[in-house]
C-alpha cells in the first residue's frame, strides 16, 4: 500500500474525500506545512542566479536546504499522523472481557492517545519554526514572488493551528493532569506565535505593495 505522501494530488484528494477517517485533519495540516516549505523553496530558486539578488545568493542557497528539510519532515508527518490514528483505533478494538484485558486495553489506549497528541504537536512545532524562515525569504528573496511567500505563510499557519486542534482533542481523552497541562501550555504558545507571525508578514506586505 502506498504511503499517503506518495499519492498523486488527485489520489490524495479522493482518498481524503472517502469514507475512511484517515487521512484527516492532522494529515492535511502536515500537508499544508509541506506545501508551505515547497512554495518557500520555489522562491529561493527564483532568487538564485538573478543579478539583482546576487548579494543574497548564498543566503538563498542555505534557505533552500532548510526548506527542503522541512518539506521532507512535514511530508513524513502526513503518514505518521494517520498511523497514529490507526494505532488509537486498534487500541479501542482490543478485547475487554477480563480485568486483565481491560487493564491492558486502557494502557494501550493511553499510550496510543499520547502518541496521537504528540505527532500533531510536532507538526505544529515545525510549522511554527518554518514561519520564521518564510519571513526571511519574503524579505530577502525575489520580490516578484512576495505573494507566494504570503501564501506559504498562510499554509504554515494553517498547518500549525490545524495540528493543534488535533493535539487538544486527544488531550481531552487523557487523565494525566501534568502531561495535559504541559502540552496545552505549549499548544497555546504555538498558536499565539503562529497567528502573530502570519499577521506580521501579511500586514507588512499589505502596506508595502497594496496600499497606495
Amino acid at each position: 500500500m502506498k504511503q499517503l505522501q506518495e499519492l498523486t494530488v488527485k489520489e490524495f484528494l479522493l482518498t481524503t474525500a472517502g469514507d475512511d477517517p484517515v487521512p484527516g485533519g492532522g494529515s492535511v495540516s502536515a500537508l499544508c506545512g509541506a506545501l508551505a516549505a515547497a512554495l518557500s523553496q520555489m522562491i529561493t530558486n527564483l532568487t538564485v542566479g538573478r543579478k539583482k539578488y546576487a548579494d543574497v545568493e548564498e543566503n538563498m542557497k542555505e534557505l533552500a536546504a532548510v526548506f527542503n528539510s522541512y518539506l521532507d519532515e512535514l511530508a513524513q508527518l502526513i503518514d505518521r499522523d494517520s498511523d497514529a490514528y490507526d494505532t488509537v483505533f486498534a487500541a479501542y478494538k482490543l478485547p475487554k472481557e477480563t480485568d486483565e484485558e481491560k487493564a491492558l486495553r486502557s494502557q494501550r489506549i493511553r499510550e496510543a492517545t499520547k502518541i496521537a497528541a504528540e505527532i500533531p504537536l510536532q507538526t505544529a512545532q515545525k510549522a511554527c519554526r518554518l514561519m520564521d524562515f518564510i519571513a526571511i525569504v519574503a524579505k530577502m528573496g525575489n520580490q516578484n514572488a512576495i505573494t507566494d511567500a504570503c501564501v506559504a505563510m498562510m499554509c504554515a499557519r494553517t498547518a500549525a493551528l490545524g495540528a493543534l486542534l488535533n493535539v487538544r482533542i486527544n488531550l481531552n481523552a487523557l487523565q494525566d493532569t501534568e502531561y495535559i497541562e504541559k502540552l496545552r501550555s505549549e499548544a497555546d504558545a504555538l498558536e499565539t506565535k503562529a497567528i502573530e507571525k502570519e499577521r506580521k508578514l501579511l500586514q507588512s506586505v499589505a502596506h508595502s505593495f497594496f496600499i497606495q
